[in-house]
């Protein structure tokens, strides 16, 4: 199961962003975060889904590959 709507739901909200508006698989921000509020919104999905995300790489700026992410680290974790 996809992590992206739990991602969804968190942004809209950290951020009051409607989710129906945000392009998943464009840049977070592209889409109006700036570089501290995507940092902050990393450590709030740590927080809230109970994870511990490796040092995340530059080309997973979008939720749609934040969701791949997740969905890996909690396969690793279960595993």
């Amino acid at each position: 199961m996809s992590s992206l709507r739990e991602l969804q739901a968190l942004i809209q909200e950290k951020y009051n962003i409607d989710p129906a508006t945000l392009d998943v698989n464009l840049s977070m921000r592209e889409q109006g975060l700036d570089a501290m509020a995507v940092a902050e919104f990393l450590y709030e999905v740590e927080d809230r889904l109970g994870l511990n995300l490796p040092d995340v790489p530059d080309q997973v700026d979008t939720l749609a590959a934040l969701a791949d992410l997740v969905d890996r680290v909690r396969a690793q974790q279960t595993a």
